[in-house]
């Protein structure tokens, strides 16, 4: 349905384009909307002249314009009041398939609309109301947090889907009342773009805004990630506000033990999820402390190594320096004529001991680091311990599941024939309940051929220790 308004306001106006106007509004113009409690009225305006005066002195009380804007804010006060009562009846969070919520942004989404100016663009015509949102950032500050995340939104690609994830994020975080009378109450920025007959120029557009204060008492978690944002087409439903309150109440009142039951499996599916996840981390870690045992051993492997030579060459030079010393025992019996023989032996003596100091510099760097890989095998088996008692708390968190899952199947069984689809629900969980036992299994398997490991790098440390001593 169009929201098309005049964009003229002079006196000369033809009677042509006042008469195409109120043909493109005719879901607001032919119909003058009110609340009569929980009714919703809808009276048809034959009487309406579309010829106006030729000279108005004053605002026409049939003017299609001024009748858009007082059926907007009550289909506007319509739809809060459906939503909070509602919501408190339902007594949860509101997700995005609610359909009174839906209705709520559709409303929103007109509002915001009516009277924006039209604006050519290289692909044409462009009428959408992100423009003005976006001037919340700048009046205040705190709202860019939102603005930042519609940007950083996949799959938006019209201004038009960004608009409708900015309402959506601000009803989140209970801050779309002042958010709007934030842009209201600048009207001298608003006229850029909408006309100055536009509902958010005027006083419903400030009565609107003072409404949503009462959404702040409903809690709303809406998943925006998959939803095509752009091309939905927003009508509003009438049928939903021309219902009796008493029948809803009833309604409500007669599914209230299903909706008990669907919070349950809700909850029971949520924790579900939660465990899962929590196995899948523990087995990462799993498998990041096999890689790092495996590392270790090879480094350790690497180290043993390098003992194993540096004891080897701190042998040799051991022989070195006694045959060194064997031969300057000999040169001393020697005859003067033998001296320069004996400083070249020197001087290779000298070298030798340098570099017999150096291996045992060598030597202390490989014991230090083999004390540090003793201490990292220590803090694997500290993990090892903490990721034992994760089990265990999670065995303990599946039987609350089971105890859960038994409670859910005798309720199913006392709800009407309806229940029975929940029973084949509660029937896969306890499937992926035994996927996640024998998931735990592997893990305890797991944990045990890591406990072997580190006793055989225990037991590989401490010959090392023996070699050494």
């Amino acid at each position: 349905m169009s929201d098309l308004t005049p964009q003229s306001e002079t006196p000369t106006t033809t009677t042509d384009k006042i008469t195409q106007a109120a043909r493109e509004t005719i879901y607001l113009c032919n119909f003058r909307v009110s609340v009569d409690g929980e009714w919703l009225c809808l009276r048809e305006l034959n009487d309406i002249s579309l010829t106006p005066d030729p000279e108005p002195v004053h605002e026409d009380p049939k003017d299609p314009i001024a009748i858009e804007r007082l059926n907007l804010m009550n289909m506007a006060k319509l739809s809060i009041k459906g939503l909070i009562e509602s919501a408190l009846n339902l007594g949860r969070t509101l997700d995005s398939d609610y359909a009174p919520l839906q209705q709520f942004f559709v409303v929103m989404e007109h509002c915001l609309k009516h009277g924006l100016k039209t604006k050519k663009t290289f692909l044409g015509q462009n009428k959408s109301f992100w423009g003005p949102l976006e001037l919340v950032e700048k009046l205040t500050p705190e709202a860019g947090e939102i603005t930042a995340s519609v940007k950083d939104l996949p799959g938006l690609k019209t201004p038009l889907g960004r608009g409708r994830a900015w309402l959506r994020l601000a009803l989140m975080q209970k801050k779309l009342s002042d958010y709007m009378k934030t842009i209201i109450n600048r009207k001298d920025l608003l006229s850029e773009f909408y006309e100055p007959n536009a509902l958010m120029m005027e006083e419903e557009g400030a009565v609107i805004a003072g409404l949503l204060v009462g959404l702040n008492v409903i809690d709303a978690n809406l998943c925006m990630k998959g939803e095509d944002l752009d091309s939905q087409v927003g009508v509003i439903d009438f049928s939903m506000y021309l219902k009796d309150g008493g029948h809803s109440s009833k309604s409500v009142e007669g599914d209230g033990q299903i909706t008990a039951i669907l919070d349950q499996k809700n909850y029971v599916e949520e924790l579900n999820r939660h465990l899962s996840a929590s196995v899948n981390n523990l087995q990462a870690k799993v498998d990041a402390l096999e890689k790092s045992n495996t590392k270790l051993t090879e480094e350790l492997a690497v180290a043993n190594n390098r003992i194993i030579t540096l004891q080897e060459d701190v042998e040799r030079v051991k022989e070195e320096s006694s045959y060194q010393l064997e031969s300057r025992k000999a040169l001393r019996s020697d005859s003067a004529a033998d001296g320069q023989a004996l400083g070249e032996t020197r001087k290779q003596l000298k070298e030798e001991t340098l570099l017999r100091l150096d291996v045992e510099k060598e030597l202390e760097v490989q014991i230090g680091m083999k004390q540090e890989m003793e201490l990292s095998m220590k803090m694997l088996e500290k993990d090892v311990c903490e990721k034992q008692d994760a089990l265990v708390e999670l065995r303990q968190q599946l039987e609350d599941l089971r105890a859960i899952n038994q409670q859910l199947m005798h309720k199913s069984q006392s709800a009407d024939a309806s229940s029975k689809q929940k029973s084949e629900v509660i029937v896969r969980m306890e499937e992926k309940i035994n996927q996640m036992s024998g998931t735990i299994k592997q893990l305890e398997t797991s944990d045990k051929h890591l406990a072997k490991q580190a006793r055989n790098l225990n037991s590989a440390a401490g010959k090392l220790l023996q070699l050494q001593q």
